[in-house]
């Protein structure tokens, strides 16, 4: 599940948040209306098969009709051939333009499976011409960025001066990454190696896009689709699907009734809109959209905040920050989720898939060398027989390694997604216990590996992106705010100092200050030592805080940012211990260490009473060799001597899903994760000493 858009609604200050959840028809009931036959998995997956083939097949002639400068030109002008303004629906501008999918009289277009005549409604069509609008809108933004860099193209497109950086950035859209400008770059210039002249437009760099088999229906009417709710876990959708794959008439097509079963993450109050249906691995998926009411979090006035580092294998480190007075005061309590194991488990079946994937292309590789050997006319029969039993063995080798290699990428995407969200639970139970308001993170679009393998492959196995957008969802509903603030420097200079100059210094650990390494941070100059990861994160969040006014939401997607790194000190104030258990119960009983307070004044005219010594418990400190009784017997056959009892081997494994409960789980039995601890206030005491400056001489060490 993941958030597609936001519109905000200006009454009672609540925005319907969109998301869409994934369900799978498997196991539910689909009935033919007409005849009241009830249809299986499997021919309900050949009739959506059907379905998404016909709409592949009409979405992609409209985009492979339309891939050229002219068209796109037209589309991106917004202007009809009549003069009036394109309409925001898509099936609406494609008609407009007059590049809809021509219909006879009797409804017939090209298409099927067969590629031949078929019969479809003017529905259907328009889901068809609604795919394709959003496809070749979706190009104008890449075809925005490959014109800018044309037209700046620069002497040496590896280095750009600064000079033409400035005026590249004048001409690109607003919101481009530099990602997006290298890549794009990288694309122009192998045009320009390959023709010798630089392409005109982005259709001479790119091939028309891939139309995915799936049935926007979001552009139909009841004609086509209906979807009601039976439940507050249950949903009801009819749709028209082919008897065929390629219908003739009216008759080929049925309205279909398909029962549903939400997803956990649907509420009861949400509002579902029309899905989206595709076939995936042989079952009918169904992405359904739905809208739920949250409310709305400000983006400004915030004085309580939690700051968050990403790492390589201490996935998120996090630090709690308080604004007073225009200065951030931090509690020195350092928030980790360690998901080390995780990771691990992680690389592994990276280089297992990489074997898969060099033995299947080697298979392909054999297969494609017999192809080219094999002659019709072979003079040896017996040469042949043997060629033949080759060519089975290796196409048998080749589906076996073919579909392993998708298990293993499969158990890689689901195992990164369940991290993913597990960390972004976390976080957001963090800021819930701690009374953070915000939530800030460094802003990595622009992260690229710098060319070394092992680097390379720990930040392409990174879930970022998807820890993002599972905090800004989760956070979204308890009125929580995730702003992104620059990245640069947060790691490298000091929390202490503030002023953005002091250089920390990176070592091995607090006792190994001459010796270089990455763990742990080292000020020179105030002397601070703590872990590097928590100093970054408490940078982050002084960024945060003391940038507030630079915020910028994005009118299309509400993601906030602040692009101003405004610096600013951060200094420790620890929170108020509670008092001990001496402490305590001598308030209730009263001993010689922690005497009861006088509840009223004596008189001291009188004698003094004789103070009574406190009664003593004799204990023994001999502790017995032997246990006092037999130990258990273990679970196994046979007797043990008596002595410690039998423990287990290793802890029993939790459960494995996203869960959240009172013992503050984190999804996963092997993650290392601050514990969830709703502390008190901290910062309002007296101020305190600071340490005496470190001499000259251990500073240069």
């Amino acid at each position: 599940m993941m958030m597609r858009r936001v519109r905000v609604s200006g009454e009672g200050r609540l925005r319907m948040a969109a998301f869409v959840a994934t369900a799978t028809c498997t196991g539910h009931r689909a009935v033919v209306e007409a005849t009241g036959q009830v249809l299986g998995e499997r021919v309900l997956g050949e009739r959506v098969a059907w379905l998404t083939a016909l709409m592949q097949a009409m979405t992609a002639d409209i985009v492979a009709g339309r891939w050229n400068a002219r068209d796109l030109g037209l589309l991106a002008a917004g202007v009809g051939v009549d003069g009036r303004v394109l309409p925001a629906k898509g099936w609406m501008a494609i008609r407009r333009l007059g590049w809809g999918c021509a219909a006879g009289a009797t409804g017939e277009v090209s298409g099927g499976v067969s590629g031949g005549r078929v019969y479809v409604s003017d529905r259907v069509r328009r889901c068809a011409e609604e795919q394709a609008a959003r496809m070749l809108r979706a190009v104008l933004h890449r075809r925005g960025i490959v014109t800018a860099i044309l037209a700046t193209w620069p002497a040496d497109p590896r280095r750009r001066s600064e000079v033409e950086w400035k005026a590249l950035r004048a001409a690109l859209p607003e919101g481009v990454t530099a990602a997006e400008i290298r890549n794009r770059t990288r694309q122009v210039r192998a045009v320009l190696e390959r023709d010798g002249v630089l392409p005109g437009d982005i259709t001479e760099v790119e091939q028309p896009p891939r139309v995915a088999p799936q049935a926007v229906l979001a552009a139909a009417d009841r004609q086509l689709v209906t979807l009601t709710r039976t439940g507050d876990i249950g949903a009801l959708l009819r749709v028209q699907l082919p008897l065929k794959a390629s219908p003739a008439c009216r008759k080929d097509w049925a309205w279909h009734a398909i029962a549903i079963t939400l997803p956990p993450t649907v509420s009861a109050q949400a509002a579902l809109c029309t899905p989206t249906v595709r076939l995936s691995g042989g079952r009918v998926r169904i992405d359904l959209p739905f809208q739920t009411p949250i409310p709305v979090a400000p983006a400004t006035g915030h004085t309580v905040a939690l700051g968050l580092d990403w790492g390589v294998n201490t996935l998120l480190t996090g630090a709690i920050a308080r604004l007073r007075d225009g200065r951030v005061v931090s509690d020195g309590r350092m928030l980790r989720y360690d998901a080390t194991v995780i990771s691990a488990k992680l690389h592994r079946l990276r280089g297992r898939r990489e074997q898969l994937a060099v033995k299947r292309d080697h298979c392909a590789a054999l297969l494609s060398g017999l192809d080219a050997a094999d002659t019709p006319d072979t003079p040896d029969a017996d040469a042949g027989d043997a060629g033949d039993d080759r060519r089975v063995a290796l196409e048998r080798r080749h589906r076996v390694l073919a579909v392993e290699h998708e298990r293993v990428c499969a158990r890689i995407r689901h195992l990164n997604k369940a991290l993913a969200w597990s960390a972004a639970r976390w976080a957001v139970d963090q800021a819930l216990a701690l009374g953070a308001s915000v939530i800030y993170l460094e802003d990595l679009a622009t992260l690229e590996a710098r060319g070394v393998r092992r680097g390379n492959a720990a930040l392409s196995g990174q879930v970022r992106g998807t820890v993002i957008e599972a905090i800004r969802h989760l956070a979204a509903k308890e009125r929580i705010a995730v702003v992104t603030v620059p990245a640069r420097g947060t790691s490298r200079f000091c929390p202490r100092c503030g002023d953005g100059t002091s250089v920390l210094r990176h070592v091995p650990a607090p006792d190994r200050l001459g010796e270089r390494g990455w763990k742990w941070a080292y000020c020179p100059i105030c002397g601070l030592s703590c872990d590097r990861d928590q100093a970054a994160a408490e940078r982050i969040a002084a960024r945060g805080l003391l940038g507030q006014k630079h915020t910028r939401t994005d009118r299309v997607s509400g993601v906030r940012s602040i692009a101003v790194a405004v610096e600013g000190n951060v200094a420790r104030a620890r929170r108020r211990r509670k008092p001990t258990r001496a402490a305590r119960r001598a308030r209730r009983t009263g001993t010689d260490l922690h005497p009861r307070p006088p509840a009223r004044a004596r008189d001291t005219a009188g004698p003094t009473p004789k103070r009574r010594p406190a009664r003593r418990i004799k204990t023994f400190s001999r502790v017995p060799d032997r246990r006092t009784v037999p130990a258990p017997f273990p679970a196994r056959s046979g007797q043990r001597p008596a002595g410690q009892a039998p423990q287990a081997a290793r802890p029993p494994a939790g459960r494995t899903g996203l869960v959240r409960d009172p013992q503050q789980r984190t999804g996963f039995h092997r993650v290392a994760a601050t514990s969830v601890l709703p502390l008190g206030g901290y910062g309002g005491g007296p101020a305190r000493p600071r340490p005496p400056e470190m001499p000259e001489i251990l500073r240069q060490t």
